[in-house]
């Protein structure tokens, strides 16, 4: 689980959309699901990762193998938030990511989702591609 102390190398803006939030005028909690998977999209993005044409192209794609969610405080209708994402570990054919949302600084959600990269059709795990493994410890190691 991310804490208050981690150290993000990537960060995504996000304006809090209407169709986000409950009756209560803030966010949905399950919607932060979405914001890390955003997190992550952006990340990958940013490490010039096409997901998920390179992964595919690589023989496998990723699946959730766990996910979780803490709640620290409540973004509202048309805040800007930020989603702090990194890669926290690496295994042979796993990916931890750690992700914060965070108005001002301040953090509202963190959490982690672990991925396992996989055969698409046997569901049977795969080592991470050399170049995807490169590409994230040069970019965590900057």
């Amino acid at each position: 689980m991310a804490d208050a102390d981690a150290t993000f190398r990537f960060s995504h803006p996000l304006r809090v959309r209407w169709a986000e939030c409950d009756l209560q005028g803030i966010v949905f909690f399950g919607r932060y699901y979405e914001y890390f998977d955003i997190g992550m999209t952006e990340y990958l993005r940013a490490l010039g990762v096409a997901y998920p044409r390179d992964f595919l192209a690589a023989g496998g794609d990723l699946f959730i193998k766990h996910s979780e969610c803490d709640h620290q405080g409540s973004a509202r209708f048309d805040e800007i938030v930020d989603i702090d994402t990194r890669i926290a570990r690496l295994g042979r054919s796993s990916i931890v990511f750690e992700f914060r949302v965070a108005r001002a600084g301040e953090a509202l959600a963190t959490g982690q989702i672990v991925y396992v990269f996989a055969d698409p059709e046997a569901r049977e795990t795969l080592a991470l591609p050399a170049e995807f493994r490169d590409a994230v410890e040069r970019f965590e190691a900057d």
